[in-house]
């Protein structure tokens, strides 16, 4: 049975210590290869979709039954069939949707860049000629989400994550009472990374919001909203559902793609929004593109035909996905269970199992992994700025290793968390004074 290290005699604590340490040294000398650092799917998953790769085969088949070519220039909105297809998926008027590249990442960072260049409406000021802008983000939170505000000089303001997400509280507050803070990041099912899902009562106090700029946004990155692990995983609630007709209708921006549903660097991204929030959008889209790879968006409509097609392909990534989960959990539970080292999140989807140190050791636990050989996102990434107050948290990435990495990766993990955490409590009682044998520098 594992011990809780706060029942551990000084005595207990150095022989443990000094044991780990010879196996960590043991690890180093084997040069191992690992990584658990980002969200990619594996090579299974990317087979599932290769009947992307035939359904268009001729020009003739490049046409739809309105004799549309998708070889030509046009329907910068994007293609008629895969606009259906998401409105469907995602319980949105078929007007309200558009397609884009590969990649969401990009039609947020866009839509940030028009609201700094143009507003986000006719008439509302320019985001840049405002005094200053703030943005809310939920924390523990996606990277990427932070870098865009950095890359456009946002002040980023953390906000709790809960269970059923962000501290609703917090938000109202801060939002109703600052005009300079003009949107939110959130990512409402399995939240990256903690894989929170926003409860009912969260997602209608989102449409609720009262804030004091009135030209303030929810960035609304619903990316996993069909990677459920399980079966029986509840559906958010459709938040435009809930400010259709209502003075918050254009409050909403969302965004998804099929990064993680077919080819993670080929499928198509969605921006979904209100009526007057797309009609604003589209002046400055016109202008910056004739159109998106209808081709890819054409052979997504083909590939699936309906959003049951789908859900139907998620079934077949959650088989290669659960698996490697239970695996980074299992290793979890049965080395660091009942130890008071850790606590890690459970998810029931998505792509990530958040870890939270009890030591303040994220950033020794990252070092003496990489130098182990498995690299991790870095310590502190899933905070604004890269700053993590705790220096607690860490996000784990299980899909792309094999199952036999994860199970080596997983123990590996396991013993860095152990070292780190006994290296903060012996050096706290000044194990490491006085010419002590054991130095606090391994790994370094």
């Amino acid at each position: 049975m594992n011990k809780p290290i706060s029942q551990m005699t000084r005595a207990e604590l150095v022989f443990e210590y000094s044991e780990l340490l010879a196996v960590y040294e043991q690890v180093k000398a084997e040069g191992l290869s690992l990584d658990m650092s980002r969200g990619k799917p594996c090579k299974k998953q990317l087979d599932l979709s290769d009947g992307l790769l035939t359904v268009l085969q001729t020009g003739e088949d490049c046409s739809n039954a309105f004799g549309m070519d998708m070889r030509n220039y046009g329907m910068t909105i994007g293609v008629p069939a895969a606009r259906k297809l998401f409105a469907e998926l995602c319980g949105v008027e078929f007007d309200n949707v558009f397609l884009g590249g590969n990649a969401s990442l990009e039609l947020m960072f866009d839509a940030v860049a028009r609201a700094e260049l143009f507003g986000v409406a006719p008439g509302m000021k320019p985001w840049s000629q405002c005094e200053k802008v703030k943005f809310l983000c939920p924390c523990p939170g996606y990277d990427r989400h932070f870098r865009i505000c950095e890359t456009f000089g946002i002040e980023m303001i953390p906000v709790e994550m809960r269970e059923d997400g962000p501290d609703m509280d917090t938000v109202e507050k801060l939002v109703s009472e600052d005009e300079a803070i003009k949107g939110i990041w959130c990512v409402p099912k399995f939240s990256n990374p903690t894989g929170a899902i926003y409860s009912d009562d969260v997602v209608r106090r989102f449409a609720a919001l009262k804030p004091a700029a009135k030209d303030f946004r929810i960035f609304w990155d619903n990316a996993y909203m069909v990677h459920d692990l399980y079966d029986g995983v509840p559906d958010i609630l459709n938040i435009f559902e809930l400010t259709q007709g209502t003075e918050n209708e254009d409050l909403v921006y969302m965004f998804t793609s099929t990064s993680k549903i077919t080819y993670a660097g080929s499928g198509i991204s969605v921006f979904i929004t209100s009526d007057r929030n797309m009609k604003h959008a589209m002046k400055y889209i016109g202008a910056q593109i004739i159109s998106y790879d209808k081709l890819n968006q054409y052979r997504h409509a083909i590939f699936f035909k309906d959003a049951n097609g789908i859900r139907k392909h998620m079934k077949k990534h959650a088989e290669i996905l659960r698996p490697r989960f239970e695996t980074v959990i299992s290793a979890l539970d049965k080395e660091l269970g009942g130890r008071e080292m850790a606590e890690w999140s459970k998810p029931l989807g998505g792509y990530f199992i958040s870890l939270d140190l009890q030591a303040a050791s994220a950033k020794r636990v990252y070092e003496l992994c990489l130098d182990a050989g498995m690299k991790l996102t870095e310590a502190g990434a899933t905070f604004p700025y890269g700053k993590d107050p705790k220096d607690a948290n860490l996000r784990i990435a299980p899909s792309y290793p094999t199952l036999h990495e994860l199970r080596l990766a997983s123990q590996v993990l396991c013993l860095c968390i152990k070292l780190a955490t006994m290296e903060k409590l012996l050096s706290d009682m000044g194990f490491f004074e006085n010419g002590t044998t054991i130095s606090l520098n391994i790994g370094k």
